[in-house]
This record gives structure tokens, sequence and C-alpha cells, in this order.
């Protein structure tokens, strides 16, 4: 089934543009068929492989760390040991992320608790403000930077 630009853009999400730049940068996992008159035509493979690309861009993979992928998969049968240490090294990077964002989110949720207590009571003029020091006592602008140790490491 032959697919335009167009038809590609709306089935997968994204734009003419983004689907432009992604042949450009090299990163379809079959080189973009043209007709006679320069049109492109996708199938139902671009599609698929779209799918895997934009999830891979999503997770944070970098496009260069994506055409090392692609090319490996280009190669054929026997570097399926260099694709999986790439995917392995892109998910202990993934998880990394993801323990660094549990940590920032455990800090929000920490502050939104302190801003709530705050509020509630009518003391949010009590909150630490680094422009007027003497708005908070040491010890709270120091509860409000940090969440409290839960010793869950």
């Amino acid at each position: 089934m032959d697919l335009s630009i167009g038809e590609v853009a709306e089935r997968s999400g994204l734009s003419v543009h983004a689907l432009r730049f992604y042949e450009r940068e090299g990163l379809f996992a079959n080189p973009v068929r043209r007709l006679s008159n320069g049109r492109r035509i996708y199938h139902q493979e671009d599609l698929e492989w779209l799918a895997i690309c934009t999830k891979l861009r999503s997770s944070g993979m970098s496009l260069a760390m994506i055409r090392q992928y692609i090319e490996l998969v280009r190669q054929g049968p026997g570097n399926e040991h260099e694709r999986l240490e790439l995917l392995r090294r892109h998910e202990r990077d993934m998880e990394a992320r993801i323990r660094e964002l549990r940590e920032a989110l455990d800090v929000m949720r920490h502050k939104v608790r302190i801003y709530q207590d705050h509020v509630v009571r009518g003391e949010a003029d009590r909150l630490w403000n680094p422009s007027h020091p003497d708005t908070a006592a040491g010890a709270g602008a120091q509860q409000e930077c940090r969440p409290p140790a839960t010793g869950a490491g």
C-alpha cells in the first residue's frame, strides 16, 4: 500500500516537516522511495519503523544513537549483539534519568505539601523568600528546600 507524506503524517501523528527532517537525518530504516515526479512514497513498514523511532526519540535516545542503531539494522544479520548492547546502554541511561526524575518529583511533592500547609494556615507570607531572608527562620528555609530523608535510598 503506497502512502503519501500527508497520509503518513496523519497516521503517525508527525508533521510533514518532521517526516522530512527524519528523512534528511537518515532516520528511516529504508530510504524513502520517490515517484518519477519526486513525490515521496511510504509503505506500511515505514509507519511501523516511525512508531519505533518516535518512541526511541521520546525516550531520550539521541539522533546519533538512532542512526547507529539503524545502520546496524541495515547491515543485516550478524550484529545482533551490538544492537543489543546499544539498546541496553540506552535502557541504563533511561533508568538513571527515571531515578533523577523520581528524586525531583519527591522534592516537588515536598514543596507542594509545604505550600499547601502554609496556605491553609494563612501563613503563606512566612514561606522562604531569598529576597527577604528575614521572612523565614533558617530551619524553615532548609525545610522548604529539601524533602525529609525517607531512608529508602
